[in-house]
């Protein structure tokens, strides 16, 4: 067993990893050929940056929209950030003294991260625009989010794990030296679908994550009167059609 899991992790490790990157470049490919920024948009790339910094960390936009979906979405995110800064204390040796103290923080964000998942999924349940265009999928991934949380919870504060060993098991991943792990069904299946997560993430709508950053609409500069926007591909081929013109 605890060889099956070394190799899933390892898997579903390398499918985030190349899948993100893939997607990352993708993205960056894409032409935007017009000038689209939402408006009242940042006239300098420095006004950008501190744009796309709120929407990453604050939901801006979204908090402008709808209060209730920005306090849930908001929260659940917040709280996935703490747990998984709280989780690399299992891949790092000497855990450095910010982990330390985040720890006791990082033990309830779980909670705080199980309630907004919640209010989200509650939200496409009762109202009723949402739920008419959610998908299946849309559910799903909030349930396996869900039970992500919900098993670390079990975990924690109801059928306690050896952390010792699931440490040495981290490490061993690292260091590519598998260790044992201790086989606790409530273990078992976090494990299972945090890996389940990784590997699904690069074709899913979680793509948002890195996406938000290449959305023309919020990485634009609002200077279309200061400089004519072209985009690369237009370039192209104008040059190619002068390359075709008879002199």
């Amino acid at each position: 067993m605890s060889a099956f899991y070394a190799l899933l992790f390892t898997v579903a490790f390398l499918v985030l990893i190349l899948g993100l990157v893939k997607k990352i470049i993708q993205y960056s490919r894409v032409p935007a050929p017009l000038k689209i920024p939402v408006t009242p948009a940042p006239l300098t790339k420095g006004g950008v940056a501190i744009r796309l910094a709120k929407e990453a960390i604050l939901f801006a936009a979204l908090f402008r929209s709808n209060k209730w979906t920005w306090l849930f979405g908001w929260l659940f995110h917040m709280s996935l950030f703490v747990v998984l800064l709280n989780h690399l204390r299992f891949f790092i040796k000497d855990v450095p003294l910010p982990l330390v103290l985040l720890q006791n923080v990082g033990e309830y964000a779980a909670f705080t991260m199980f309630i907004g998942l919640a209010g989200l999924f509650a939200r496409r349940l009762f109202v009723a625009r949402v739920k008419y265009i959610s998908a299946p999928s849309d559910y799903l991934w909030l349930i396996l989010l869900m039970f992500i949380a919900f098993t670390g919870i079990v975990m924690r504060f109801i059928s306690h794990t050896d952390i010792i060993a699931v440490k040495e098991f981290c490490l061993g991943l690292v260091s590519f030296n598998w260790q044992s792990l201790p086989t606790d069904v409530p273990l078992m299946v976090h494990l299972f679908l945090v890996c389940v997560l990784m590997i699904l993430l690069p074709f899913s709508k979680l793509l948002h994550i890195p996406g938000l950053f290449f959305a023309p609409s919020r990485n634009q500069v609002d200077n279309p009167r200061e400089k004519r926007h072209v985009a690369n591909w237009a370039l192209d081929l104008d040059a190619e059609k002068n390359k075709t013109q008879p002199k």
